[in-house]
């Protein structure tokens, strides 16, 4: 697996160094770099991008003590510097949100966070990814398709992230969650009727739910008599 190179950009040196230790605790991750304020993250993100060793992602604080994090990411992207980003700021107004989505921002963690949000953040930031790094047989060449680039943007929700729609029970979802886990294969809907004593619809409510939280990888399942029906995996990623 490639190691994911991460910068970060906070002022606070104790919260700049437990950040660092945090990526430190999550396989997959490395932290390239630290930068007190916007100017040095992004002198650092073109040394190392010159070095040929550019950075993937970006930690970065709203608010620094000389430019805006907006302002951070805005520059990146105008310099060519195309690292991902992941917003970490007390801030919560919704212009601010709105702002950081609109110059490619893919998570957003509000201060103060757990070790455990912070490493699900992390781990849906490295299924997005893994999925489009690693397209379906149904993709074009040199391209992904529909399916890939849909489970790609599922997997940055965090299932804590999508409210249970009315009929589904957390209980059931842990039973289905459980039984795709440790199945080991793929399943289809009907498959999973029979297995979990549920309706088809509700079975499918179920994944489908699954699905959309990035736990669950959907694919169409071809070679079985009648018209081809979705199969559904569990992420091992996750």
């Amino acid at each position: 697996m490639t190691e994911i190179r991460v910068l970060i950009v906070e002022d606070e040196p104790i919260v700049a160094e437990a950040h660092g230790v945090y990526v430190g605790r999550i396989d997959g991750f490395t932290v390239a770099g630290t930068a007190p304020d916007g100017q040095s993250a992004l002198r650092l993100l073109g040394e190392f991008a010159a070095a040929g060793q550019p950075v993937d992602l970006v930690l970065l604080d709203m608010n620094l003590p000389d430019l805006h994090g907006l302002d951070v990411a805005r520059r990146m992207r105008a310099a060519g510097l195309l690292a991902d980003i992941i917003a970490i700021t007390a801030v919560r107004e919704v212009a601010i949100v709105r702002g950081a989505v609109s110059i490619g921002v893919v998570q957003y963690l509000i201060k103060p966070f757990t070790f455990s949000t912070f490493a699900d953040k992390l781990a849906s930031y490295r299924a997005f990814r893994e999925q489009l790094a690693a397209p379906t047989s149904g993709s074009s060449a040199g391209g992904a398709s529909q399916s890939d680039v849909d489970q790609a943007f599922a997997s940055l929700r965090a299932p804590t992230e999508l409210p249970l729609p009315k009929g589904l029970s957390s209980h059931s979802l842990e039973s289905v969650k459980d039984f795709l886990a440790g199945l080991g294969r793929a399943v289809s809907a009907s498959e999973a009727t029979e297995a979990l004593g549920m309706s088809r619809v509700t079975a499918r409510r179920y994944l489908e739910y699954l699905v959309d939280a990035g736990l669950v990888t959907r694919s169409a399942r071809y070679g079985t008599p009648g018209r081809p029906e979705n199969e559904y995996r569990w992420n091992r990623s996750q």
